[in-house]
């Protein structure tokens, strides 16, 4: 199967977050001064944006494909992931912006569940359908923003003495879409589950 756009798009922001991750962890080092987690910044805006493009190339293009639907969500998560562990460790947290735990393991522990779902579904359907849902996408949305936030938080503090609070209020309203998007997940995968069993049991 040749590779679509879209999927070339994917894997290029998947590609992406290797140098995203070096940066972000140089990023406390004062050698670097502020340069690092500007240079972070900047690559994961592209990630960012990369995101928001392969997503129209896959639904205006039709360049929708099975592999697509695996790596988009992959590249997600990864990226998330990363980023959310770096930003609340003590030692590469952003000064003064340093993302709460409870947010990381709300955003880890709906991916860590999702996968779980994944595979329980696949060993009692023998397939896994997997669809986007909106509380997912608003999990996703927010968990960039979040990110974004964090990464500019000294200099734009600076200017919004508000800012600090706005961070705080982004980064629990994501810890909160990722506690939604988990209930959303589980419930329609009991759904499918529940629909693959009476469509079993009238076919029998």
């Amino acid at each position: 199967m040749l590779l679509t756009l879209a999927n070339l798009v994917t894997i290029s922001r998947i590609l992406l977050i290797l140098p995203f991750v070096m940066c972000l962890l140089k990023a406390a080092n004062p050698a670097y001064s502020s340069s690092m987690r500007w240079a972070a910044l900047g690559i994961f805006t592209v990630m960012a944006a990369s995101d928001a493009l392969d997503g129209y190339l896959a639904r205006v293009k039709k360049q929708t494909s099975s592999l697509g639907a695996f790596l988009d969500p992959l590249a997600d998560k990864l990226m998330i992931t990363c980023a959310s562990v770096i930003l609340a460790l003590p030692q590469t947290a952003v000064e003064g912006f340093r993302l709460p735990l409870t947010v990381v393991v709300l955003i880890i522990g709906k991916d860590t569940l999702l996968l779980l779902g994944f595979a329980v579904t696949y060993f009692l359907t023998g397939s896994v359908h997997i669809k986007p849902v909106w509380a997912g996408k608003a999990s996703t949305f927010f968990q960039i923003c979040m990110v974004l936030s964090l990464l500019i938080g000294p200099e734009v503090s600076a200017q919004l003495k508000l800012w600090p609070i706005l961070v705080r209020l982004i980064w629990w309203t994501t810890g909160f879409w990722a506690l939604m998007a988990t209930f959303v997940y589980i419930w329609r995968g009991i759904r499918y589950i529940e629909r693959f069993e009476n469509e079993t049991r009238t076919q029998s």
